[in-house]
């Protein structure tokens, strides 16, 4: 299924995108998309008969503002130098573990939500990247197949990161990726029974229209179902968790000076084959 939630920002419904590309409501049927309902066999159920009745009223889309596809999100995982084309674009050697940070959950907005470049900023920088979504609470997990049947669905996430602040003010990496709007989610959290190999995905993005990034997650060093046992040897991961996987290469940061970052006006646009498209026009904060 495609589950996503419409509606202004903090006043989203949700919604369900039918398999003939038609915007149904599911207000009727479940509260939000959330933690609740993807730890909820029983009411996934009933959403996919549902959906497959043909019975659920449908949505006019025209001005209709997609927001991010999952709510009250308990907290963003994520995975830096993930990829072994951007560790060697970076200068980076491939990391022995996972490189793990945090961004806030208020850094998430939807997938075509304005992007703010933050005060005083010169090195804002693009990232797209798989996002996996929690269904079951992983604790201590023993095995990278156990880390997968925990996963309830995909989505493409925009890691917007600031790179001075993440590497040059003596610090960790969360300064420069926890600025307000610095994770454009969605447009819809794909089920994980239509994505049968996480490892297979095309993923690229474009700034102004020209190609940037151009990669695919068989190129990732640590595989979802392997970051998802890592993380719950360090820490629990509950449904509605987010865990973003990492970027592959094409970043401003891995290009010759002058580095091209993002500057007001710029517009980036992201997709993962399967998982949908994002458009954000970024602007100053």
């Amino acid at each position: 299924m495609k589950l996503l939630r419409v509606g202004t920002a903090g006043a989203e419904r949700p919604a369900l995108l039918d398999a003939g590309g038609t915007l149904r409501d599911l207000s009727g049927l479940v509260a939000d998309i959330d933690g609740a309902l993807l730890a909820d066999g029983t009411a996934l159920d009933r959403v996919r008969a549902a959906a497959e009745s043909g019975a659920l009223p449908a949505l006019d889309p025209a001005g209709l503002r997609i927001g991010p596809p999952l709510g009250r999100i308990g907290k963003v995982v994520c995975i830096g130098l993930n990829y072994h084309d951007h560790a060697r674009e970076t200068g980076a050697e491939a990391p022995s573990e996972p490189v793990v940070f945090l961004k806030a959950p208020d850094t998430v907005v939807g997938p075509h939500d304005t992007v703010l470049i933050p005060r005083g900023s010169v090195k804002t920088d693009w990232e797209v990247e798989l996002a996996v979504v929690i269904g079951r609470t992983a604790r201590c997990l023993d095995s990278a197949e156990e880390g997968l049947a925990h996963v309830a669905g995909y989505a493409v996430a925009h890691d917007v990161s600031e790179r001075e602040f993440q590497l040059e003010r003596g610090g960790t990496w969360d300064k420069g990726k926890n600025c307000e709007t610095f994770n454009p989610l969605g447009p819809w959290l794909v089920t994980a029974d239509e994505v049968p190999d996480p490892q297979r995905l095309p993923l690229r993005l474009w700034v102004n229209g020209e190609l940037k990034q151009d990669g695919t997650t068989a190129d990732q060093i640590f595989p979802v179902g392997e970051v998802v046992r890592y993380l719950s040897r360090f820490m629990t991961l509950y449904p509605g968790d987010v865990v973003n996987t990492g970027t592959p290469a094409g970043v401003a940061m891995g290009r010759p000076e002058p580095k091209p970052y993002l500057r007001a006006g710029d517009v980036v646009e992201l997709e993962i084959e399967g998982l949908g498209r994002q458009r954000q026009e970024l602007k100053d904060a």
